[in-house]
């Protein structure tokens, strides 16, 4: 679907490439995450897939078509969702939706269903400058599921957002796998990538570190330990044991039968300590 191969940009008069030889590829009906910290080089590569940015040094296709020679029918296929929302102030959430489908040739879904997704029917016919970021945020992935796309571009999609919205904007991000669309994700948001990306990709200072499945991540960097915290004679206390051989640990086994166990956690690392791991730098 995505084919990026020594991928390399620099916005006139910087010092340094924005992002440099970027090899990666993304399959149909895949999650892609783009992860790295803000000013990594996550939005630029975007731009350049999705067509905005042009003047850029190798290879990007998208459906075997290379970026350079799109036409206007290269975005009845896309959808886009930035990450400073790009809405009309005094239109309301339905006259936003509604304007964006009459740029479109194909037939979009209606404003309203769409509103009903993410939570915000009964705000249809309300002015978008009334509404709190979080709410923008859900109208913006509205826009880019508009067109039916077969790709997605969600630029930090939970951002902003309350507990509640965050789980339902991952079920419809899932569900738009499930139907065959493909993802491409970028975002700072461990905890995200983790529970949506089929694989993830650490980008720093413009260039990728490293391309794999968020649980081999994990799986290679964790510790093969559990971490057992108990009571003992009133006070907490922790220890931590091979996950090896475990069942025939005694010592382990008489603290099960003891009734004294309050935690017990295996040690895999975070997406957070792999990427420090990894690339040396924090995401913040």
């Amino acid at each position: 679907m995505i084919e990026v191969k020594d991928l390399s940009f620099s916005y006139p008069g910087a010092g340094s490439p924005a992002i440099e030889n970027l090899n990666f590829r993304i399959n149909k009906s895949e999650i892609f995450g783009f992860l790295g910290p803000s000013g990594a080089g996550k939005s630029t590569t975007q731009k350049i897939i999705t067509g905005i940015l042009k003047e850029y040094q190798g290879s990007v296709q998208v459906n075997g078509q290379e970026i350079v020679g799109i036409k206007n029918d290269f975005f009845e296929n896309i959808g886009v969702s930035f990450e400073l929302p790009n809405l009309y102030n005094r239109f309301t959430a339905r006259e936003n939706l509604e304007f964006f489908a009459g740029l479109f040739e194909k037939d979009c879904e209606p404003a309203l269903e769409l509103l009903e997704l993410v939570g915000l029917a009964e705000v249809a016919d309300e002015p978008v400058k009334n509404f709190s970021k979080g709410m923008k945020m859900r109208l913006n992935l509205c826009r880019a599921f508009l067109n039916r796309p077969n790709i997605l571009f969600l630029d930090e999609p939970t951002s902003g957002l309350d507990p509640m919205n965050r789980k339902n904007v991952r079920r419809l991000i899932m569900e738009k796998k499930d139907q065959g669309q493909t993802v491409f994700i970028t975002t700072h948001d461990m905890l995200a990538a983790d529970e949506l990306c089929d694989r993830i990709a650490f980008i720093v200072d413009g260039q990728i570190e490293i391309i794999d499945s968020p649980r081999e991540l994990k799986l290679r960097h964790g510790k093969k330990l559990v971490e057992v915290g108990y009571q003992n004679n009133g006070e907490l206390v922790e220890g931590q044991y091979n996950l090896k051989g475990l069942w025939g640990n005694q010592e382990f086994v008489e603290l099960l039968k003891s009734d004294r166990i309050e935690t017990i956690h295996s040690q895999e690392a975070s997406l957070e300590d792999v990427f420090i791991a990894v690339t040396g730098r924090n995401l913040r």
